[in-house]
């Protein structure tokens, strides 16, 4: 069956071979000069023969060329005059040169350049015509079939580059996906974990002296309330910020490092009212900035919110310690912030980072050029560092000491 279809002529193709068959019959019948034999039956049949060859130049360009130029040496050497069949052999080869091979090129050139000069000399033309005929018009066919493969060639190298470029946009998509589901997934555990770890305590605390102390437990119960109303808020946040500032939905920024509304993203301005809900957990959290405080893009002041919320959600999950120290730290050309605590190694956030909250906050610090690390403090406790570089850019800074 392909096969079949390899051979199945270009409407193109049986158009021309069709084209110079009618034309090549009503030139030998209307014109006919006294010298030559008369174009009989036997010339219809050689012109269409050797016409009608033509539809088959794409699938087997040597065979027409050798069909075209041997019918057309015999149909002059049996004494009909040339006409407008002169040309089919050019046309064949054009194909061979646009198609073959070297040696394929070379071998038909040399055959149509043969039957050109045979029709010269059928034609009793001088020989300096012969020469020039026989050289140009193999010439001029060879330069418009290389001109053709030069074509094909190009565009199948661009059919080839643009199957690579699709694959790579659909790469480039997945990979979108995936890097849109891994941030939702890092907002949703950093803005969610520290509140319910609240909730949790608390509404436990409340459980537990309830009947013994019930002004405590109607304290703890309040505080749970307020936690699990700042998690419906940054859930709101979050949900504003996943909706309206979609990248490429065209009512957010154009650029992922453009800012987006200052109420929408948490900063580091939040750390001490951060520090101050911990305190109803149970863990009091002295906090520090040093340096030349200024303001940065609201990105990096959300990775550094992030990643004290994270760490500070752990010293109440995982370490003993009843204190912690959060230091802010404003460099030159980088923001430095430390998350200490007093209590044993955490129990799921080891020094390799095996823990989810761990490669949540260097996945965090990754997207800034940044680094984080994390490990047990030689004289016992935990400590998280996180380095992100910044600009030279210090407008509107303040001094803070």
């Amino acid at each position: 069956m392909p096969a079949l279809q390899a051979l199945r002529p270009r409407p193109a193709n049986l158009a021309l071979a069709i084209g110079f068959a009618v034309a090549g019959c009503l030139a030998g019948a209307f014109y006919h000069p006294a010298a030559w034999r008369p174009f009989d039956l036997w010339a219809h049949l050689l012109t269409s023969v050797i016409a009608l060859a033509l539809v088959l130049r794409d699938s087997r360009p040597f065979g027409v060329l050798m069909v075209t130029a041997t019918g057309f040496a015999g149909y002059l050497l049996l004494g009909y005059q040339p006409s407008l069949n002169f040309w089919v052999p050019a046309v064949a080869f054009i194909s061979v040169a646009a198609r073959e091979g070297r040696g394929r090129v070379v071998c038909g050139g040399a055959l149509l350049s043969a039957v050109i000069a045979l029709s010269g000399v059928c034609g009793r033309l001088p020989w300096p015509v012969v020469a020039v005929q026989a050289l140009i018009v193999p010439a001029v066919a060879l330069a418009v079939g290389f001109t053709q493969r030069r074509l094909a060639e190009r565009n199948t190298e661009l059919k080839r580059l643009t199957a690579l470029l699709d694959q790579q946009q659909r790469q480039e998509a997945r990979r979108a996906v995936l890097d849109e589901r891994f941030r939702i997934a890092r907002e949703l555990h950093d803005t969610i974990s520290q509140h319910m770890t609240i909730v949790t305590l608390q509404t436990g605390l409340a459980e537990y002296v309830f009947s013994s102390d019930p002004p405590s437990a109607r304290q703890a119960l309040g505080t749970a309330t307020t936690a699990g109303r700042e998690a419906l808020d940054e859930l709101r946040r979050l949900l504003v910020v996943l909706r309206t500032y979609d990248l490429g939905g065209g009512s957010g920024p154009e650029d992922p490092a453009d800012p987006l509304p200052d109420q929408l993203l948490a900063d580091i301005d939040r750390i001490p009212a951060l520090a101050e809900r911990l305190e109803a957990a149970g863990v009091r959290v002295e906090v520090r900035f040093t340096g030349e405080r200024r303001p940065l893009h609201p990105g990096l002041e959300l990775c550094a919110y992030r990643v004290v919320q994270e760490a500070l959600t752990n010293v109440v999950k995982h370490s003993g310690s009843a204190t912690a120290e959060v230091a802010v730290r404003y460099l030159d050309d980088e923001l430095r912030v430390t998350v200490l605590d007093q209590g044993g190694p955490h129990s799921v956030t080891t020094a390799d980072g095996s823990g989810h909250g761990l490669i949540g906050m260097r996945e965090r610090a990754k997207i800034w050029h940044g680094s984080l690390t994390a490990g047990a403090r030689p004289g016992g406790g935990f400590q998280v560092q996180l380095r992100l570089p910044l600009g030279q850019d210090r407008n509107g800074g303040r001094s803070v000491t």
